[in-house]
């Protein structure tokens, strides 16, 4: 079954919390499609239109990125793991990104904590999936390859959290790997799971290195959510175009490269049937570390097994 969305203040928060109401109940198996606003909670349909404005039905004093949910999936019990299926993304014409301006960290050791903010605007072609911007007085084009940047269940722990920081149970994991045709698979801990997603870019680097990518609404998002009973998983995982991907999130990259290596290994074990150690000297040889994002307060890095590469 299909289930859509309207884009509304009521189908939005920005928050995660174990305790907030689903926006809507759907079967394992079942699809849901709508659009997400960019991240200052605006949408413009066409060029020329003025943006409408939307705001959290939480009323959260702080504003985090606007997430459309959440929703809750039957059947869905701690334990479990849940399948995000991105079937299709379409960004909208627009977005932005930024740079410079702000005491981030990246900015500091680079020196541009204290010059001018700069924003970038950005026309996309969705029919071409390219951009185009402006900077000074040169035009740059781009090849889009759009991806939610948000995608997460409710985590167990009680009480109010960011939507910033990545977690064990997914969110803000801006990973550019999760375009159209991709799973991403999240462990469940709590009755429904709570799914809630957002973030369109249209475009990212790996490490999102300014803090922000093309950051633009998404016309169009279709996924179908699957609750897996008989996968146990701790941390997130992905199935990708590129290959397998295990994540590791930490204020430490090293924590970070560790956790993504350590899952992947284990990974690795149970595919292969071999050791700690046979996996750990094939991982080195086969599978690459990205560093997903170091702008989220806590750092992201993926490990990569692509299709094929151990035959």
């Amino acid at each position: 079954m299909i289930h859509k969305i309207d884009l509304a203040s009521e189908n939005l928060h920005s928050s995660f919390n174990k305790d907030y109401k689903p926006i809507l109940t759907i079967a394992s198996g079942d699809s849901i499609q709508l659009k997400t606003p960019d991240i200052q909670w605006g949408y413009s349909e066409k060029e020329g239109q003025e943006r409408t404005f939307f705001t959290s039905r939480e009323r959260e004093e702080q504003l985090g990125h606007p997430i459309v949910g959440p929703i809750a999936i039957e059947g869905a019990k701690p334990g479990m793991v849940l399948e995000i299926r991105t079937n299709d993304v379409i960004p909208g014409w627009y977005g932005r990104n930024w740079a410079g301006g702000v005491p981030s960290w990246q900015n500091q050791k680079l020196g541009l904590a204290n010059s001018e903010r700069l924003e970038v605007d950005w026309k996309l072609n969705t029919e071409t999936l390219t951009g185009s911007c402006e900077i000074g007085s040169k035009e740059f084009r781009v090849g889009l390859s759009p991806f939610l940047g948000l995608m997460g269940v409710a985590p167990a722990e009680p009480g109010t959290h960011r939507t910033a920081p990545p977690r064990y149970c997914g969110g803000n994991i801006d990973c550019k790997e999760l375009t159209k045709g991709s799973s991403l698979f999240l462990p469940i801990s709590v009755e429904g799971a709570m799914f809630s997603l957002g973030d369109g870019h249209a475009l990212q680097g790996d490490g999102e290195s300014s803090g922000t990518a093309i950051e633009c609404p998404m016309e169009f998002v279709d996924l179908t959510l699957t609750v897996h009973e008989n996968m146990s998983l701790t941390m997130p995982r992905a199935n990708t175009a590129a290959g397998w991907i295990t994540f590791g999130f930490s204020e430490d990259l090293n924590e970070a490269a560790a956790v993504a290596l350590d899952e992947m290994v284990q990974f690795m074990q149970s595919l292969y049937g071999i050791s700690k150690t046979e996996a750990m000297a094939l991982s080195s040889a086969a599978v690459d570390l990205h560093v997903t994002q170091v702008v989220n307060g806590v750092k992201g890095v993926h490990a990569i097994l692509p299709h094929g590469v151990i035959r």
